[in-house]
């Protein structure tokens, strides 16, 4: 595979930062370069909001609902049939697994198939509230939306905010993470090539720092923020977004509880944890972070889910069998060796020690994953989301303890409920505060449920029908049109 020149996308265009200045994208694997990208800034970003303002003010997008679906289902056949040659390229830059690349690249297609049948009903309402007085509400696009996109999962995370802001109507602006910046060029490659798609629609603005970013939130042209990523950016962008009060979508943080009750079995759903637990390499937000194990399975529990992080296969992504590939980049791999060796020396059991690999993979960004007991769940490795391969196993009693050890937590992003007792798993569903409770399984996302989070992981929901309030606005039409 060769390597990739990306570009910026402004207004119809694609070109270079304004002052020429690169970016270079590095695979995690073995830190050998694979491509370019323009480092842009305050004018490149300008520019780009200035194109997607202008071409919002024009019919010909906003208001044609049957050019958008013929846009889109167009794209997705464009990226069916280079889906291949895209997994490829986000095994390359992003470092995780095929299987898991050309799993993204299938939801991804499925996803834009899907706000493609939609964009052809957003229906509004009418009503008479007195005689001949009329009330019609009409859904329309909120304007321009930027979006900001992050490395762990660039396609399907891109897609899940572009299609819904492409169905209501929007005109956009994208910001990819700069260490994934090729893929989602290619991604939108795609896009601009599909026959129809006006200029100014789409744009992308990439970047090295965050300049760009910053131009979105604060710009009072933008009319929608949507973004995934950490707590701490996120309350940035809250922050900088405030005296323009535009819309704001945010999914943020997690720290995934899954409860495995006396009736499930821990051989069958030890392995099923230990996958769920090493999603793109710990770099999920909705992977599975603490298991909570009733007492009475908590030794075979453990011995099981120890045995199945011992089977997993670390090595590169492009291997046959591989279950986990490396992490982002250096600056990652510091971090979550800094949290995991903390919580090493303060947890009440060290199970499974993880760190670096040797070999073959000692170039790369590898971590081995590491499993730890704790009691107390105020630890901060209990509830501090450390994003890499770091799991603590926990012990609980009954029901309303697992549930209390469960709500524990600033976040409520997901969890899952492990027993094939049916009404203690809605039972105990209906009690966990997180926005998505998967029941015998994990990490199951798709285009038809919403999806996002209680409290501090995030504001509004994507996926789903419920994704495209975030891109609409509701006006109300009066008329006193009399009677005869």
């Amino acid at each position: 595979m060769t390597n990739v020149t990306a570009k910026n996308l402004i207004n119809g265009e694609w070109v270079g930062a304004q002052d020429g200045a690169m970016g270079t994208s590095r695979n995690p694997a073995n830190q050998e370069a694979i491509g370019s990208f323009p480092a842009s800034g305050l004018a490149d970003a300008k520019a780009a909001i200035a194109a997607a303002a202008a071409a919002f003010e024009l019919p010909n997008w906003a208001q044609n609902p049957r050019l958008r679906q013929l846009v889109m289902l167009r794209w997705a056949d464009r990226l069916e049939q280079r889906a291949e040659y895209l997994a490829q390229l986000l095994t390359r830059e992003n470092g995780k697994v095929i299987a898991q690349s050309r799993g993204e690249l299938i939801g991804a297609v499925s996803e834009i198939r899907y706000y493609a049948g939609l964009t052809r009903y957003i229906p509004g309402h009418a009503f008479e509230v007195e005689p001949g007085v009329y009330s019609t509400m009409i859904k329309e696009p909120a304007g321009v939306a930027g979006i900001i996109v992050p490395w762990n999962a660039p396609v399907v995370l891109l897609i899940r905010s572009l299609t819904p802001a492409l169905c209501a109507g929007c005109t956009t602006v994208i910001k990819p993470a700069p260490q994934t910046a090729l893929i989602t060029y290619e991604v939108l490659r795609d896009l601009h090539e599909a026959q129809g798609l006006p200029p100014g629609v789409l744009n992308l603005v990439s970047e090295t720092g965050h300049a760009v970013a910053q131009e979105l939130v604060a710009s009072p042209d933008v009319s929608v923020i949507s973004f995934t990523g950490s707590n701490a950016t996120g309350a940035r962008i809250m922050a900088d977004a405030a005296p323009t009060m535009k819309k704001l979508s945010l999914e943020l943080g997690g720290k995934s509880c899954c409860l495995v009750f006396p009736d499930a079995d821990p051989s069958v759903v030890a392995p099923a944890l230990a996958q769920a637990a090493v999603i793109i390499s710990g770099q999920q937000c909705t992977a599975a972070r603490r298991i909570l194990v009733h007492g009475s399975r908590y030794d075979e529990m453990k011995a099981a889910l120890t045995q199945s992080f011992k089977d997993l296969r670390v090595g590169f992504g492009e291997a046959a069998g591989m279950h986990m590939g490396p992490l982002i980049d250096t600056t990652a791999v510091r971090h979550v060796q800094e949290r995991v060796q903390m919580a090493l020396d303060t947890c009440d059991e060290v199970i499974l020690k993880g760190g670096r690999l040797g070999g073959d993979l000692q170039a790369g960004n590898f971590l081995a994953p590491t499993l730890v007991a704790h009691r107390d769940t105020g630890a901060f490795f209990c509830q501090e989301e450390i994003f890499g391969p770091f799991v603590v196993l926990e012990r609980f009693e009954d029901e309303k303890e697992a549930v209390a050890r469960t709500n524990h937590t600033e976040y409520g992003l997901s969890a899952s409920v492990w027993t094939n007792d049916g009404a203690r798993a809605m039972r105990v569903s209906r009690a966990i505060r997180s926005g998505t409770i998967w029941i015998n399984d994990h990490n199951k996302l798709f285009a038809e449920a919403e999806t996002g989070g209680y409290r501090k992981s995030g504001i509004g929901r994507l996926h789903g029908y419920d994704a495209l309030v975030d891109f609409l606005e509701i006006k109300h039409i009066y008329q006193n049109a009399g009677v005869v």
